[in-house]
């Protein structure tokens, strides 16, 4: 029972705290982005805390490149098999339109080792999942 009051009380300090961010700093649909996998960008000018960085992080920048091999599209994502420096390489990113044989260039992301496609019914030694790609010109 005290932990159903204690969850009650959370949710009533949540949902105040909440109310009382309504106002000329409240991020308002109109002024946000919403991205294929249920993040939000916002487009409001109020920018990052005073003492960081506006640059971008450099696991975030688009930092790599390499032509396309091969292209897979499933209803979510996008495989494609790039070439590097050590060989070819598989980067999983949100559905998007690429040809083979183009150009692009990607960030780090995140690495995933024995890496099993339900929608594939395959498994991938080692594939990285990145934010975006963007074919160079």
């Amino acid at each position: 029972m005290s932990k159903l009051l204690l969850l009650a009380a959370f949710v009533s300090i949540a949902g105040i705290a909440a109310a009382q961010t309504e106002g000329k700093n409240a991020i308002q649909p109109s002024e946000a982005v919403y991205l294929p996998h249920g993040g939000m960008l916002t487009t409001t000018g109020t920018g990052m805390p005073p003492g960081h960085s506006r640059e971008i992080p450099a696991d975030t920048q688009l930092v790599n490149n390499g032509t396309v091999l091969e292209v897979i599209d499933t209803d979510t994502y996008t495989y494609l098999q790039v070439t590097t420096e050590k060989g070819p390489l598989w980067l999983a990113v949100y559905k998007t339109k690429v040809a083979k044989g183009v150009t692009v260039k990607y960030s780090n992301g995140v690495a995933m080792s024995g890496f099993y496609s339900k929608s594939l019914n395959r498994k991938f030694d080692v594939i990285v999942f990145v934010d975006t790609i963007e074919q160079m010109k």
